[in-house]
């Protein structure tokens, strides 16, 4: 057909990057404001199911916790991004999960034994081991990437002081694309009365657990209710969705295993069953069923924008 090389060489490339390469997009979370945020996450019929990906949606050539891994999470799917905030030797707070940097770094020893400097040093690992060139991140810099992009879910590890993460909410006017993750009813009020107009996510399996944390000051509408690693009984989530609760079921763990071994349309049927979050390890897989469900039952929302990139 082409009698000419160069010119069937130069078609072949225009059809690869106009239908190969053109065709990527980036699913982005876009908010203005955190009363906008507590709109879209306060529960109500029309609620968008939502993958969390854990730690970031770490895998093959993308490590836990940092911005690279979470700008090839959006490429599949609108996320939430969990994340894990550490504090270094010299107090930067920094992305990272354990108490040691073996595991996930190229570093040894305690983080806390490090100070930021030296920590940039240091590579990450990804999900087989291998060194990538990606280096730990500061949640100033995590902040200031994730604008327009994702909502975070902000894991504060043991010892980081909840006052440093509020303030470096405030520092990056990222209130309005921030959740903070609580793990009881005292830790929710201080995070309460720190910021009342930032989202908490709180433990919670029931009526007895929200009166409690709204006897210490924590509004319902402020709240989203992380209900477990298992599936609650059908009343739990009708409990929450009546005080207007979204509720976030981790499936990390055994669900994920189910799911992988079984079929990812179990990842429909948790949020059929009441599940408005999805925290996985599977985030692709589990991303992918929640926007099938969302089309099937027609939900849509201004503030989840698909960019062609």
């Amino acid at each position: 057909m082409f009698q000419n090389k160069s010119l069937w060489f130069a078609v072949l490339i225009s059809f690869i990057f106009s239908f190969g390469f053109a065709q990527e997009n980036e699913y982005l979370l876009k908010f203005k404001t955190s009363k906008e945020l507590q709109q879209f996450l306060n529960y109500s019929k029309k609620t968008i199911p939502l993958v969390s990906a854990h730690r970031g949606g770490p895998t093959v050539g993308f490590p836990e916790n940092c911005t690279p891994t979470f700008a090839n999470a959006i490429k599949y799917n609108p996320t939430i991004v969990e994340t894990d905030i550490a504090l270094s030797k010299d107090s930067v707070l920094v992305m990272m999960h354990d108490n040691t940097l073996d595991r996930t770094t190229t570093g040894t020893g305690v983080i806390e034994g490090y100070t930021y400097k030296e920590l940039q040093q240091l590579f990450l690992k990804d999900t087989e081991g291998k060194v990538t060139p990606y280096k730990i991140e500061t949640l100033d810099q995590i902040l200031q990437w994730g604008k327009g992009k994702v909502i975070y879910n902000l894991d504060i590890k043991k010892g980081v002081p909840m006052q440093m993460i509020i303030d470096a909410v405030r520092r990056n006017k990222a209130e309005a694309y921030s959740v903070i993750i609580t793990y009881t009813a005292t830790q929710a009020a201080e995070a309460a009365k720190l910021a009342p107009d930032l989202m908490i996510s709180v433990s919670a399996r029931g009526k007895e657990d929200v009166e409690r944390m709204e006897k210490l000051g924590v509004k319902a509408n402020k709240m989203i209710a992380f209900v477990g690693t298992s599936e609650p009984k059908p009343e739990v989530y009708e409990y929450l969705h009546s005080r207007k609760i979204s509720c976030i079921l981790g499936t990390m763990g055994n669900l994920d295993k189910s799911a992988a071994a079984k079929g990812d349309d179990l990842y429909y049927k948790l949020v059929a069953n009441g599940a408005n979050v999805l925290s996985s390890d599977r985030n692709v897989e589990a991303g992918k069923q929640l926007l099938k469900y969302a089309t099937d039952k027609k939900l849509k929302s201004k503030h989840i924008v698909i960019k062609k990139i």
